[in-house]
């Protein structure tokens, strides 16, 4: 293990101290070696800060399953939209029912302390498939890509695109929004297959963006299907895990579900879609964003939907015998919006307060992973590329060094994690995490320090009483920024 002096060799001893309280990855009890007993969860101060969880959801130490003749994994890579931290019934949700998650959750490990690589969509996509800082490409700079001029570069090597070059099939349906054509698709960034929107909203019916494209390809030719999009995403995906059974060739799906993002329109709702529609067509600047629309009870609709058609993937595997081999990885790209619950979160989306940048997180992969365990490790999304790349058996390119740890020791061999930083960036916003700590900074200029195990809600600003970790963390963030490509002028 990294000790905290070599990970942070300005750490003052007081650093260190409320560091090591934090306990990364302490093992629990004798289980630890090879595939046993799996790294403990957070330290008491972490457990005491989440909410209550259901009885099949209570706190245990991890444990791996012991088949060692798994092969490698397939991967279904499955992300919501703008779903809130708490918009699951496993995460506190007081109304909405999501009983599909929350089996996959009890099948699996779910995460309390897990992050979006970003506070926007475009941000946190490019972080998961670059393993990257945002801020390292031109592209990740725009939060969010909204017009042509920036993308994910091709030439830049990507999850798919070092998965296949381990011999995966790769396919990607969803939603992209790492840039339009002719220059940036997936097909071009690695995948094999695509079937999906280029952008990063559109009309869930007439499959309208924001200025009124046409937004749904199949490959990088438009398709028309005028249905209702979740229920179009749902069956290709259930087609493609079909499809895929029985191949010897292992494959990683990059499933990229729209809902919850406005729009607010659920399945049916064809009135309020022709509504919508007639004011784009009309040329109306921000119709699609639908200021005017939406409600609890619509919401809910949508995510309950969400875990319908989830719940419609999972089975495909079930049915088809490819569930055991195959990671299943849940979680939204980033926080929630105007309809989310977030409690006792506070902000979201597009701000580095934890409601906008801590996400529900469930994996579940039964040949390696025991069922009914939770983690309070704090993790983010550049951890799952490292992780998956590992588990794949994929090299990462040396050119373009990895920003995230993986997890597949501290999941699969009971190693600790190491003592590191967590680091976000926005524009006019900065974070990082460090243990317990949080180091923030808002649009108002302020440095502030919370302990967010303790303080989730970030309220008891430390900052005045913890100056010289204040001053340790500040450092750390400015570290990083100054390897990052610099915001272009606004």
């Amino acid at each position: 293990m990294t000790s905290p002096d070599a990970q942070h060799p300005d750490m003052s001893d007081t650093a260190r101290r409320l560091l090591s309280r934090r306990a990364f990855g302490g093992l629990a009890g004798a289980g630890a070696a090879a595939l046993g007993g799996l790294s403990t969860v957070a330290a008491g101060t972490a457990a005491a800060a989440e909410p209550a969880a259901p009885a099949a959801f209570q706190e245990r130490p991890f444990r791996a399953a012991t088949d060692r003749s798994a092969r490698r994994p397939n991967i279904l890579f499955i992300l919501g939209d703008d779903l809130g931290w708490a918009d699951l019934s496993s995460y506190g949700s007081p109304d909405i029912r999501t009983p599909h998650l929350d089996r996959l959750a009890r099948q699996g490990v779910r995460f309390t302390q897990a992050y979006a690589g970003s506070a926007t969509c475009s941000p946190t996509r490019f972080s998961l498939y670059t393993g990257r800082y945002p801020g390292r490409t031109e592209g990740g700079l725009a939060e969010p890509i909204a017009d042509r001029s920036v993308g994910l570069d091709p030439r830049h090597p990507t999850l798919a695109s070092l998965l296949r070059d381990a011999g995966y099939a790769t396919a990607l349906i969803g939603k992209w929004h790492c840039g339009y054509l002719p220059d940036y698709s997936p097909t071009k960034s690695g995948w094999d297959t695509f079937f999906g929107n280029l952008g990063g909203a559109l009309e869930y019916y007439s499959k309208l963006g924001p200025a009124g494209e046409y937004d749904l390809y199949e490959g990088d030719a438009r398709y028309k299907d005028l249905r209702y999009y979740t229920r179009i995403l749902t069956e290709r995906a259930v087609d493609h895990v079909t499809g895929r059974a029985g191949q010897q060739t292992p494959w990683l799906l990059n499933l990229n579900f729209t809902a919850p993002h406005w729009p607010w329109i659920a399945d049916g709702d064809e009135a309020e879609s022709a509504k919508i529609t007639a004011r784009i067509r009309a040329g109306e600047k921000g119709a699609l964003n639908h200021r005017d629309g939406g409600s609890l009870s619509k919401y809910k609709e949508m995510v309950e939907d969400l875990d319908r058609s989830i719940g419609q993937v999972l089975d495909a595997l079930r049915r088809t015998g490819q569930e055991r081999d195959t990671l299943v990885f849940f979680a939204s790209d980033n926080g929630g919006e105007r309809w989310s619950h977030q409690w006792p979160l506070s902000g979201n989306k597009a701000s580095l307060q934890e409601g906008g940048i801590r996400v529900p997180t469930i994996v579940r992969w039964p040949a390696r992973l025991d069922a009914g365990q939770v983690s309070h490790e704090p993790v983010y999304t550049p951890d799952w590329t490292a992780t998956l790349l590992e588990l794949a058996g994929a090299r990462p390119d040396r050119r373009y060094p990895l920003d995230g740890t993986s997890l597949a020791g501290h999941l699969l061999r009971g190693e600790r994690l190491p003592a590191r930083d967590l680091f976000w960036r926005v524009r006019g916003e900065r974070a990082l995490r460090r243990g317990d700590w949080k180091y923030y900074r808002g649009k108002g200029g302020t440095d502030q320090l919370f302990h967010v195990t303790a303080d989730p809600r970030e309220q008891a600003d430390r900052a005045g009483t913890e100056r010289e970790l204040l001053r340790e963390l500040r450092t750390a963030w400015e570290r990083v920024d100054a390897t990052l490509l610099p915001y272009p002028a606004a």
